[in-house]
């Protein structure tokens, strides 16, 4: 599902100008650019503290931007709240659903906040819960609910209103395969009737699957933007070259490689090599008897390389 040329020549559900977000000393979101086409998939992609969540709740009216401007659908973030939130879905990471109702109940109560008659209500509920596979679930309570069925529910609800743009942060986190598998379905069938799609996600199989374009952004700036199949060609190259090394050995491979002039990166007990340092690598003979595997780039790939392969807290 990558990007095509027409999506530059529909309507820009989302535009961010020099947008910034501070807290106090601390600058989480530093100037940033960005267009997000109406009825595309857009990811925002980081690791932790990177800025993608402060950006998420900016755009969603939960937080005030510091600076810089801000559209939905046209309207400013800073003076056209009420509707922008009548035109967006949204999923956060917490799970926001009340303990105390049954799903059903869940459904129909969040309709009131967008003043929907009961029969409408009721109608769009039941149509949800069909769309994600929970109608035998709508008497339980949430508690009964496996992981994967409360994501779906809260999928299901922010969508309750038909909003034009839906708002996803890690919408995936925690499911077990076939659960995600089910999600993605669910949203590339939203993203076909037309709806816009912006997500957060640490799963690189997942944006790539998703999505038409990203950016990779990290300590509050974009570092890059385009598709996944551009992004990967450009900074990875359609193949790597692992190589494992015995740990005991590491040190001394490092060190020949380094006074050959070849480039690496180093991970674990493994080497990385890229485009022509792959090709390099293997006609190197003194490296024969360790295990050396050549595979496609993946966005993974691409997003260690930008942003590194240090753990991040927070």
């Amino acid at each position: 599902m990558q990007g095509n040329s027409t999506l530059r020549e529909t309507h820009i559900a989302v535009q961010a100008r020099n947008l910034t977000k501070r807290y106090g000393e601390l600058t989480a979101v530093n100037g940033i650019d960005f267009d997000i086409f109406e009825g595309e998939c857009f990811a925002l992609l980081g690791p932790n503290g990177a800025g993608k969540t402060s950006t998420m709740k900016m755009l969603s009216c939960i937080s005030p931007v510091s600076d810089g401007e801000l559209l939905v659908d046209g309207k400013d973030v800073r003076g056209d709240q009420r509707n922008i939130k009548y035109t967006l879905g949204v999923v956060s990471q917490a799970d926001s659903l009340d303990p105390d109702l049954t799903v059903l109940q869940n459904l129909l109560t969040y309709a009131r906040y967008f003043n929907m008659p009961r029969a409408l209500a009721s109608e769009r509920a039941w149509e949800s819960l069909e769309f994600f596979q929970l109608e035998e679930k709508a008497h339980q309570t949430i508690d009964q609910l496996s992981g994967g069925m409360r994501r779906r529910l809260l999928i299901a609800r922010a969508m309750l209103h038909n909003p034009r743009i839906m708002v996803l942060d890690e919408p995936t986190t925690g499911l077990d395969p076939q659960a995600r598998m089910l999600v993605w379905e669910k949203l590339a069938t939203l993203k076909s009737q037309g709806i816009t799609i912006l997500l957060t996600t640490h799963y690189m199989d997942e944006a790539a699957h998703l999505c038409d374009r990203l950016v990779v952004i990290d300590l509050g700036n974009i570092l890059v933007e385009g598709t996944p199949r551009q992004l990967i060609r450009e900074h990875v190259g359609d193949q790597v070259v692992e190589l494992r090394v015995n740990p005991a050995h590491m040190t001394g491979i490092v060190q020949q490689l380094t006074d050959q002039g070849v480039k690496f990166e180093y991970g674990g007990d493994s080497l990385y090599f890229y485009g022509d340092n792959g090709a390099v690598l293997r006609e190197n003979t003194s490296l024969n008897g360790y295990e050396m595997f050549q595979r496609p780039g993946n966005l993974e790939d691409l997003f260690l390389r930008l942003t590194g392969r240090g753990l991040r807290e927070g």
